[in-house]
């Protein structure tokens, strides 16, 4: 069991307990607190609390999580395209409606049950059990290159890289509406979202440096088709940039409009060029995902 303590500040002064504790742990959902809070894991001041609980400053609150059972994860034959594999590395095309690494309602399907069964073994354990190889992700209907790692110097090395920004992630995508630049950079932090828990947002307040970097490749009547690269990496952070600067991704329900003319599943977002450091060799390396038949597809038609 994972416990958790805090000492509530003023500016948490009144808040209800299950609030206050989603704004301090934003990988747990405010639902899946007011459970534990039900079920007696939240005490402050030595005392069990109610969800109806308001916190005062300089109240000590600790969280009881308990400790999730992993299952076991499957091999699966799936098949994969490959742009590049090594000893070290492999760098896949996921397709669209692909899952990266299980989670809950996803424990089969996802390309690391796929990498299982193609690399056997040979996988860096660095991430457990439940995300073998894997050092980024990409969204479940964001289609393109994904890299994995097979051992954990390769992991570490990769890793590194992601963390000084020094990989290339270059993305295409289609938007709404016309941009009025033809080039242009977002600079705006991206943190949860204040009241949705399952969504990000340009939060001032409490978000991460992100950068976005966009440029655009062909304007059609009321859409753009851009190119955008990664200066950092947050959780959804094309499309919440593109979003905020009224531009949201074509497709994109969460963040945009579900008035799409097209037949879409997800948002029309590519991860297209990858580019890094290999991990042996030394060797800066880029790879090209080719774009999905219906986003090519898309193209013809807009």
């Amino acid at each position: 069991m994972d416990e958790f303590r805090f000492e509530i500040t003023e500016e948490m002064e009144d808040e209800r307990i299950d609030k206050c504790l989603s704004m301090l742990i934003d990988s747990l959902s405010r639902s899946y607190i007011q459970k534990m809070i039900k079920e007696g894991s939240v005490s402050v001041n030595g005392q069990p609390v109610k969800g109806s609980y308001r916190v005062s400053a300089e109240d000590s609150v600790i969280f009881c999580l308990p400790k999730a059972v992993e299952p076991d994860i499957v091999q699966e034959q799936i098949p994969l395209d490959i742009l590049y594999e090594d000893d070290d590395v492999i760098v896949v095309n996921k397709p669209k409606g692909m899952v990266v690494h299980p989670a809950a309602g996803h424990y089969s399907g996802t390309l690391v049950n796929a990498l299982m069964y193609h690399c056997g073994s040979s996988l860096s354990g660095i991430n457990g059990v439940m995300r073998p190889g894997i050092v980024h992700r990409i969204d479940m209907d964001t289609t393109g290159s994904v890299i994995a790692c097979k051992n954990d110097l390769a992991h570490n090395c990769i890793a590194a890289q992601l963390k000084e920004h020094s990989i290339t992630r270059r993305y295409h995508a289609i938007c709404h509406g016309i941009l009025k630049e033809e080039s242009g950079i977002i600079d705006k932090p991206i943190g949860r979202h204040p009241t949705d828990r399952k969504k990000m947002a340009v939060n001032e307040r409490n978000g991460k440096h992100a950068v976005t970097h966009y440029r655009v490749l062909k304007h059609f009547s009321n859409y753009t088709y851009i190119e955008c690269e990664l200066e950092t990496g947050r959780t959804h952070q094309i499309r919440v940039h593109m979003s905020s600067i009224g531009h949201p991704i074509l497709g994109d329900e969460t963040y945009g409009s579900r008035n799409v003319p097209f037949r879409l599943q997800g948002q029309t977002l590519h991860a297209k060029v990858l580019g890094f450091t290999h991990p042996s060799t030394g060797e800066y390396m880029e790879l090209d995902a080719p774009l999905p038949a219906y986003f090519s597809h898309l193209l013809e038609v807009l």
